[in-house]
């Protein structure tokens, strides 16, 4: 758990739990109404993410974490370790929070939990998120390197591995990934 008190609020990163199901749902589903109109329509739906798949993105153990303020639940995101590598998965923060440091202050508290390579997948046409994570350090892997990536590390359909992007970090440029017939360096 993280912890910090900024202009008397007191602010913690800490795991999430069962009782946070509900309040991650109506996070992820507040802000992932940016997508509405920017992802292929056939990828969008409502809710964007119900409580049955976060469930299940537990059981496949997606690990979230989430960032609280004097006790609110305001931001979220997953973790979770695949073969040699780790994947940032489902990083939402609640539409009035956002510009305020939320992700930033998640995605570098996951990225201290591991020591392996970290991969992002998120969707091509959502340019502010692909901003958000380069501004953190992370790069856009070339068209070959994604759909390997994609195929090696996640589970999605064809037409997301079309509409999506990876991005890797610093370490994964330094410590090639085994992609099969291919090295990516």
């Amino acid at each position: 758990m993280t912890k910090e008190k900024i202009a008397n609020v007191t602010a913690i990163i800490r795991a999430c739990t069962s009782a946070d199901v509900q309040e991650m749902a109506a996070i992820i589903n507040d802000s992932a109404v940016a997508y509405k109109g920017v992802i292929p329509a056939d990828r969008w739906h409502e809710p964007y993410m119900s409580l049955e798949e976060i469930n299940h993105e537990i059981a496949a153990g997606v690990r979230f974490s989430g960032y609280l303020e004097d006790g609110v639940l305001l931001g979220v995101m997953g973790i979770q370790d695949v073969k040699d590598v780790t994947l940032i998965r489902h990083a939402y923060v609640q539409t009035i929070a956002r510009n305020r440091g939320v992700g930033g202050k998640l995605l570098a508290c996951l990225r201290g939990q591991t020591h392996r390579p970290v991969l992002i997948g998120t969707w091509s046409a959502a340019t502010w998120a692909i901003r958000f994570y380069e501004r953190h350090g992370f790069t856009v892997v070339t068209e070959r390197e994604k759909n390997l990536l994609l195929k090696k590390y996640w589970t999605v359909p064809d037409r997301q591995i079309a509409t999506s992007v990876v991005l890797v970090d610093e370490k994964s440029k330094r410590e090639p990934l085994n992609l099969g017939s291919a090295t990516m360096v």
